[in-house]
């Protein structure tokens, strides 16, 4: 395995901003006191991750133009 050419530029990649989203949603789900929890469903913050998840699938499958 070798890494993309433009590693370092991975986090521009809407790809990996996506990914990076969803797993910050779920780190603040996890950290959230169990009271304010109560407020919100749990399959809505499953739907987001997953919702996420598949639109930065389907952002590495499409190419993204170099930005100055």
């Amino acid at each position: 395995m070798t890494p993309v050419r433009e590693w370092k530029q991975a986090w521009r990649w809407f790809s990996v901003q996506a990914m990076a989203a969803s797993a910050a949603i779920q780190a603040v789900w996890v950290t959230l006191p169990d009271d304010l929890k109560q407020h919100l469903p749990g399959w809505l913050v499953t739907a987001l991750s997953l919702g996420l998840l598949l639109v930065g699938i389907g952002g590495r499958l499409v190419r993204q133009e170099r930005r100055p």
